[in-house]
């Protein structure tokens, strides 16, 4: 029996109208990522990855056309039902951390266990020992250098194995280096627990790590192609 696809974008589009008239930010956008495929998605400044990705999870509404994550229509769903779609299945690495200031490492990486009402502190404590931050779990991300508040929100995007990952621009604030330490760990976390992954990315070297890639200019795909890694 044929898996389901992890993820199934239809013929999406995102308009703008404003007092200068019209902007098409995607056209007719239309593709599939299997299970446990990665898949970077490429473009110049302005060609519409991000709203691309918010898309795809949930977190805007299309001007027209249909995303399915896991089987699941979104766009039929509420914001409530959409929320608890994401918080099951979806992991979130971000270029900026969006790590929670009051909360120390370990209490950032127990937060989406706690909203599914999991059992969090044992799973996240492990998280970070495997990411290489045992030493730091009472640590405030203030107190935590770019790399380490990377690691940090990677731990908490895979501590409950998410289906899907989405990671936006993950290495954009980090030195050459420290991005490589990072992007090998994600890969590493992501063959580990089959997940799903979609990359929004600039870097074609960040994009040679993925199965495939999806490349936008002005909002329209314009193929597919198998990056040499």
């Amino acid at each position: 029996m044929q898996e389901t696809p992890s993820i199934e974008v239809d013929d999406l589009c995102q308009r703008v109208t404003d007092s200068t008239g019209t902007l098409d930010i995607l056209s007719n956008v239309s593709f599939t990522v299997e299970r446990r495929e990665a898949v970077a998605i490429t473009g110049s400044s302005g060609s519409g990855k991000s709203t691309l990705l918010g898309l795809m999870a949930g977190l805007d509404i299309p001007t027209s056309g249909r995303v399915r994550l896991l089987g699941h229509d979104i766009f039929t769903l509420d914001e409530e039902a959409r929320a608890a779609l994401r918080a099951r299945y979806v992991g979130f690495v971000f270029q900026s951390f969006h790590l929670l200031p009051n909360l120390t490492a370990l209490e950032n990486v127990m937060l989406p266990l706690e909203l599914v009402r999991k059992p969090a502190r044992p799973a996240a404590r492990e998280m970070l020992e495997r990411v290489g931050l045992a030493q730091r779990l009472h640590h405030y991300p203030r107190t935590l250098s770019g790399g380490e508040q990377q690691r940090v929100s990677m731990a908490r995007a895979f501590v409950q194995q998410p289906a899907i990952l989405f990671a936006d621009e993950p290495t954009g604030s980090l030195d050459e280096q420290t991005g490589k330490v990072v992007v090998e760990l994600m890969f590493e976390l992501q063959r580990e627990q089959g997940s799903s992954l979609v990359l929004v990315t600039h870097d074609p070297v960040l994009a040679g790590y993925c199965d495939r890639e999806l490349r936008l200019s002005g909002g329209r795909l314009l193929g597919n192609e198998v990056p040499v890694g």
